[in-house]
């Protein structure tokens, strides 16, 4: 059984030690948590869980700390994928619900299981999501001085559960000033994307990650028998044609994980029971 999330890119805090430090602790603090959960859990229940956690923790740009859009308001996209059924299901510029990722659960096990805008508000109200700001007094506080351009934040989690079942969840509050409507990468197979062979969490530029449609092309590059390592470095030698700026975590189903960003450096960390590492 493994773990690795990602807590999006750096450039938030890069004039902060504090908070990049903070962060990191975080993500130490979500590992052995979700981990545990893990032990008695399937790898799709998983990456849901330690995404809600993401979500959760004002440090990311995901679910309670999201980024405001140019028009004042926040929008937030999340999906889940399995690799089992190969099941997908997302939500795209979701409003007021404290957990993006929980209204893309309940999608799941839908007919229409990827709803945006006023539908999938509509869907998280018929569902009991209450409705619940996510704004926090920092974000307000950028937004209104109009130095919010860092908005690369995402959260993300790979999961190998016991079966050896694998999937993947990501979740963002998207890039801080958008024009409403934008669509965000993490709703997507680009953004987000698991089989059996290879589970693939993005953070960056989302039409960079549209465009390149990495976390698809990463999984079919190793579904298709390319070691992990050569399809993430393969699949970023593509995106840099384009000056595309992006970052991933990435777990095949052997268990083997790894990651690849753009600069600057994504916050992640993984833990396999045994040893727990959070890089920059």
């Amino acid at each position: 059984m493994k773990l690795i999330i990602h807590g999006g890119f750096f450039s938030e805090s890069s004039t902060s030690a504090e908070t990049k430090l903070a962060k990191q602790d975080a993500l130490r603090r979500i590992l052995y948590e979700t981990y545990s959960f893990l032990q008695h859990h399937s790898a799709l229940e998983t990456v849901i869980h330690a995404v809600e956690l993401l979500e959760n923790d004002a440090l990311f740009n995901a679910g309670t700390g999201s980024q405001i859009q140019s028009d004042g308001k926040i929008r937030m996209s999340a999906s889940i994928m399995d690799g089992v059924s190969k099941k997908f299901s997302g939500v795209i510029n979701i409003e007021e619900v404290k957990n993006p990722i929980r209204v893309a659960e309940k999608l799941f096990s839908a007919e229409d299981r990827v709803l945006g805008g006023e539908g999938s508000i509509v869907f998280a109200r018929k569902n009991k999501f209450d409705k619940y700001s996510t704004e926090i007094p920092q974000r307000r506080i950028e937004y209104e001085q109009k130095r919010a351009a860092a908005g690369m934040g995402t959260v993300g989690c790979v999961a190998l559960d016991a079966q050896g079942h694998l999937a993947a969840a990501t979740s963002t509050g998207g890039k801080g000033f958008e024009i409403p409507g934008r669509i965000s990468d993490s709703a997507t197979v680009a953004g987000n994307y698991c089989n059996e062979f290879c589970g693939v969490s993005c953070t960056g530029v989302g039409e960079d990650i549209v465009s390149g449609a990495l976390a698809a092309k990463i999984v079919t590059r190793v579904t298709d028998g390319m070691q992990l390592e050569s399809a993430v470095q393969k699949t970023f030698e593509e995106l840099s044609r384009f000056d595309g700026f992006a970052g991933v975590i990435a777990m095949d189903a052997n268990g083997r994980m790894y990651h690849f960003n753009s600069h600057p450096k994504i916050v992640f960390g993984s833990y396999d029971g045994d040893e727990l590492n959070v890089f920059d």
